[in-house]
């Protein structure tokens, strides 16, 4: 139950990242935390990456820090489970 909560929260901060993003401009558009949200199984439960969610991460992996250094989310970003899905998908932790 705890996991589904964690869950719906992440899903949830992500909207409201998805919202400011496009109200931020043409850089912001670049950095897309809603493509995130396939990865929440993952990040939040620590169950295996899907493709989907490896291709996504790679897409935004330019935008790592920018996503660690958001309050919304960071602590998501940061987590174990964070770091275990980016090295199943084969992509560079970011040192921010």
């Amino acid at each position: 139950m705890a996991k589904a909560a964690a869950a719906a929260t992440l899903v949830a901060l992500v909207v409201v990242a998805v919202a400011a993003a496009s109200a931020g401009g043409a850089a912001a558009q670049q950095c897309n935390a809603g493509q995130l949200t396939v990865c929440a199984g993952a990040i939040v439960g620590g169950s295996a990456p899907s493709a989907a969610c490896c291709s996504n991460l790679r897409a935004q992996q330019q935008c790592f820090c920018q996503f660690a250094r958001n309050p919304a989310y960071g602590r998501y970003i940061n987590s174990p489970n964070a770091r275990r899905t980016l090295t199943s998908c084969r992509v560079a932790i970011p040192r921010c």
